[in-house]
């Protein structure tokens, strides 16, 4: 998680919401990326969309079975649906989403049994750093 918030430090420097996210498979960090929607101008540009993308060019495969995703702050539904897809095994999050959450807080995507792949979750994992930015981040847009 700690590489997580690294990234989510940079999401704040650049003065995109501070969410931070890395994927990782037996102790190598396959994947790692921030919020860069308001860089590129696209709104699929989500911290877990640029880590899952970056693991999946690195070893050359749309699935990463085995892997855990870190997260600074809950998926929403479409970086849920990719985390599915991807087909990762555990994701640890910081901080819930009371708002867009798709990780049990609003929707449980990850969870859902209709689907053909189920991850399990983790929550609370260094979430006061992860807070204490994003709190930082939004003072600062009221």
């Amino acid at each position: 998680m700690n590489k997580a918030l690294e990234e989510a430090e940079q999401a704040l420097a650049e003065e995109e919401v501070p969410v931070g996210a890395v994927v990782v498979r037996d102790g190598m960090l396959l994947g790692r990326g921030h919020n860069r929607m308001q860089s590129l101008s696209d709104p699929t540009a989500h911290a877990e969309m640029l880590a899952i993308t970056a693991a999946c060019e690195r070893v050359g495969e749309p699935r990463l079975e085995g892997a855990d995703l870190f997260v600074t702050l809950e998926p929403c539904a479409m970086c849920a649906g990719a985390v599915i897809l991807a087909r990762i095994n555990r994701l640890f999050i910081a901080v819930d989403d009371l708002k867009t959450g798709a990780c049990g807080s609003v929707f449980d995507v990850v969870r859902e049994p209709r689907l053909n792949h189920r991850v399990e979750v983790y929550r609370g994992v260094l979430s006061e750093r992860s807070q204490d930015l994003l709190a930082k981040f939004f003072a600062t847009r009221r």
